[in-house]
């Protein structure tokens, strides 16, 4: 741990020239599609996926920046799986950038420099690194969500996310510094270690716990932490609503593992106690609240705030009983919901790109209105993500739900398995509106009659996308022995 050992840091070094190459290479485009700009970005992710892949593949777990970083196959897999949303998000928001005016080099920049933000807090073993990677990400998706600077509801959901955001991270940095003061050590090893002694004082441990655990659930959009969600999805550009729901939250679970259980987990019993209450606020408020919307982006805002409940019921059920004989099974079906939440998520809101048009966004749920009529493979793409999200067989969703509620039930707790009813319970209250989503588009009147601008390349991604959700369900089994081994490696370290 005391070498700089470069090697395990070439996916971070290639994005970040790459993202300084990116930036220069713009200034000599002139094309307004900026095609160059478009596939060089592309190309960068693209081998970043590739190497973290190949590192995965590897299975070894090695130390880099004198301790500062750690590689493992789980910070691997989470930082590939961001690479492939990103591709993916600006693959769906390439015609919608180009019809607003905002297909800047800015854009193409500041998603890099999220991603290398990302990827920093995958494998973050220092408490300093943990907050360089999140200062990074959140500042980009800052300046993205006020790109747009002629747009005054943009520009107002850029402020509430600053602020806001700064409030978070506020919290955060303040929980650590009292973790620093109780402990001695900024290293999350060390600190473990040191909880592990029982020999500091738990009072000001579980006061700075508190703080880090909040800023930890703004990041994840959680409630009570959650007031930003809905405003900065509706505000921002469509393309940026969907890089902000996507790949960042897989920089959001790798800090929470990273933090709470590769740190703190000796303190697990006060934070899964946290997490407990953040999970069922979660699911009765964002559940419930979505209901009453009738602005699509909004009310996915409240279906994430529900869907990151889940993530967190997962988390809570690491150690039962003062083993931790489930954490494995708990962590890897939070892991494997993360995966199949954000890429359902990407279909949604690449969906309203493709609906959207110059002057009309498809915004409202009204607008979708006999979309079936219009175009049914639209319409029933839209159903299989739907499905997916409200938890229906034999979407991935269902099979994510579901891993999450087996991993509370296998506890054999009275808690958990309560837990895991009233989970179940909420999800039936959340059905409701997304089949409302599917019987505005099957059933009611076409209220547009203006014809589908069609991009064939987002329509064939559309397609993939759709037909991943719905047949990855049956076949996740790879997919969720792949989380599980990922977190088996990175709790054996």
């Amino acid at each position: 741990m005391t070498a700089m050992n470069w090697p395990v840091l070439y996916p971070e070094i290639w994005l970040l020239a790459m993202a300084c190459v990116v930036l220069l290479a713009d200034l000599f485009v002139t094309g307004a599609e900026r095609s160059t700009t478009f596939w060089l970005t592309q190309f960068t992710v693209g081998v970043f996926a590739a190497l973290h892949l190949v590192y995965f593949d590897a299975g070894a777990t090695a130390y880099g920046m004198k301790g500062l970083v750690v590689v493992d196959p789980m910070g691997h897999l989470l930082a590939f799986f961001a690479a492939l949303a990103v591709m993916v998000t600006l693959a769906y928001a390439r015609p919608t950038l180009a019809a607003r005016d905002m297909m800047k080099g800015e854009f193409y920049t500041l998603t890099l420099f999220v991603l290398l933000g990302i990827s920093v807090m995958c494998s973050a073993n220092h408490f300093l690194v943990v907050y360089l990677g999140l200062e990074l990400m959140s500042l980009s998706l800052y300046a993205l969500t006020a790109l747009r600077r002629d747009h005054a509801v943009a520009t107002e959901a850029a402020m509430k996310y600053f602020v806001l955001g700064a409030l978070a991270s506020g919290f955060l940095l303040y929980g650590l510094s009292m973790m620093y003061g109780a402990t001695g050590s900024l290293e999350i090893p060390r600190v473990f270690e040191q909880i592990a002694t029982g020999r500091i004082n738990n009072e000001v441990l579980v006061f700075g716990l508190v703080f880090v655990v909040a800023g930890l659930a703004f990041k994840l959009g959680a409630a009570p932490f959650h007031m930003w969600v809905p405003d900065v999805y509706q505000g921002a550009p469509t393309a940026v609503t969907l890089l902000i729901g996507g790949a960042p939250k897989f920089a959001a679970f790798a800090i929470t593992i990273r933090l709470l259980v590769e740190g703190m987990l000796g303190l697990a019993v006060d934070w899964q106690q946290m997490f407990i209450v953040l999970a069922v606020a979660s699911l009765a408020l964002g559940n419930i609240a979505a209901i009453a919307q009738r602005n699509l982006k909004r009310m996915l805002a409240y279906s994430t705030i529900a869907q990151m409940g889940f993530v967190v019921l997962g988390l809570s059920a690491g150690v039962v009983s003062g083993n931790t004989l489930s954490a494995g099974n708990a962590y890897s079906s939070a892991m494997f919901y993360i995966v199949s939440y954000v890429f359902t998520t990407l279909g949604t809101f690449g969906l309203i790109m493709y609906l959207s048009r110059q002057g009309f966004e498809s915004e409202e749920i009204d607008d979708l209105a006999g979309l079936s009529q219009r175009s049914p493979w639209v319409a029933g793409a839209m159903t299989v993500f739907m499905f997916s999200l409200a938890g229906v067989p034999p979407m991935i969703g269902f099979f994510a739900k579901l891993s999450v509620i087996q991993a509370l039930v296998s506890t054999n707790v009275t808690l958990y398995i309560v837990l895991a009813v009233v989970a179940v319970l909420f999800s039936l209250v959340g059905a409701f509106y997304y089949l409302r989503v599917v019987k505005v588009m099957w059933f009611d009147v076409p209220v547009q009659t203006a014809p589908i601008e069609r991009s064939q390349g987002v329509a064939a991604l559309l397609a993939a996308n759709g037909l991943a959700v719905l047949v990855l369900g049956p076949f996740s089994g790879g997919l969720m022995a792949m989380c599980r081994d990922a977190i088996v490696r990175a709790l054996a370290t």
